[in-house]
């Protein structure tokens, strides 16, 4: 499916319970809601934060946004197992709603076929989302910017990227689901093979003369507060991984 509207939502959860919400949501979470009309991109613990889970889904529209979610939201799936869920979270509303920066930078359907429940292998990737806070009308500049400079450097130092991602200024078309409205934010996703093939892109981007010479004070003028880093491993059934 294209999906013109992405969520990123990022859980806090109670302590000890992350494995618990990940077992859940990779049985029961993912076919459910994809066929009521949505798509579960990835879902990840979060490595900096024991008690965080963060997911991605994607929607065709807007109005397709409105619509999936209701039917899942009032489904059988989620009135089965909405208290299991809900039981391990502190807060859910920690969500971006964005789109992609060019009909180019989405999301590319992935080449291989999600795992199945039964599968049990663990994934080995690893992902990096990058959270730029910016001034608000400024996101198509920024994503200009980051298209000229900045992906040309972190491609060449080993990142691979896959998607640029910026707010969604329309409405919230599901406001049962509250989510950070009135920011504008740029959000950039890369993958790696593994946490060491991310420590050698950290290593080789510092390192890199254009991101000490200017690349790192040039990004650091556009951002209303520091850059948000999640490092992001793919559960199981993760179809990002």
């Amino acid at each position: 499916m294209h999906t013109s509207i992405i969520e990123l939502r990022r859980y806090r959860l109670k302590p000890g319970t992350r494995q618990a919400l990940i077992d859940l949501f990779d049985r029961e979470f993912i076919e459910s809601q994809e066929a009521c009309g949505m798509s579960v991109i990835g879902q990840f613990r979060d490595l900096d934060d024991a008690n965080s889970f963060a997911w991605l889904r994607g929607f065709a529209d807007m109005d397709g946004r409105a619509k999936a979610l209701g039917a899942f939201y009032t489904g059988p799936v989620w009135a089965q197992h909405c208290d299991a869920a809900n039981g391990t979270m502190v807060n859910s509303d920690n969500v971006l709603l964005l789109r992609p920066a060019h009909a180019t930078t989405g999301f590319a359907t992935p080449a291989q076929p999600r795992p199945a429940i039964t599968d049990g292998i663990p994934a080995t990737g690893f992902v990096e989302a990058s959270i730029c806070a910016l001034a608000p009308g400024r996101a198509s500049e920024f994503a200009a910017f980051f298209a000229e400079k900045l992906r040309p450097t972190l491609r060449d130092c080993g990142a691979d990227i896959l998607a640029e991602l910026i707010s969604e200024t329309a409405p919230n078309s599901f406001p049962r689901l509250p989510v950070r409205e009135g920011e504008t934010v740029f959000v950039w996703l890369a993958r790696f093979d593994c946490p060491s093939g991310y420590a050698t892109f950290s290593d080789r981007l510092t390192s890199h003369p254009d991101w000490q010479n200017h690349l790192a004070s040039e990004l650091d003028q556009w951002l209303w507060r520091p850059r948000e880093i999640l490092r992001l491993a793919p559960t199981a059934r993760s179809h990002l991984r």
